[in-house]
């Protein structure tokens, strides 16, 4: 992580998860690269494996478009049934097709014309 912990760090993967829209996922990656330079992908997998019922956890999938709930306490497919309810189709390989699934949040309205290369749609 950056030079100080960020003490709400659990609040702000949160907050990017509770707005992935329904039958629409995100990666571990995505999301730390949204939180800026020191985080990573298993750091807010730690955080997803702490999060609430008001949390959609199930929305947040791998890089290869699979679950990641594996030696989680659940029923193995728990994870890919409740995306399924939404949607989302996987393939024989417990995939989906991130290209179709993926979302990206719209960019933060910010003053300067200016716009960073980033995750975020144009």
């Amino acid at each position: 992580m950056a030079d100080q912990p960020d003490q709400e760090y659990r609040e702000r993967v949160f907050r990017i998860v509770r707005a992935i829209p329904r039958g629409r996922v995100m990666t571990y990656g995505q999301i730390a690269e949204l939180l800026g330079e020191g985080y990573t992908p298993r750091t807010v997998g730690f955080v997803m494996h702490s999060s609430n019922d008001k949390t959609p956890w199930h929305r947040v999938i791998n890089a290869q478009g699979g679950c990641s709930t594996r030696g989680v306490v659940l029923p193995h497919d728990k994870q890919q049934r409740m995306l399924e309810n939404e949607g989302v189709n996987f393939n024989e390989r417990g995939r989906c097709q991130l290209q179709e699934y993926f979302w990206i949040p719209p960019a933060p309205k910010t003053k300067s014309r200016a716009r960073k290369i980033s995750l975020f749609r144009k």
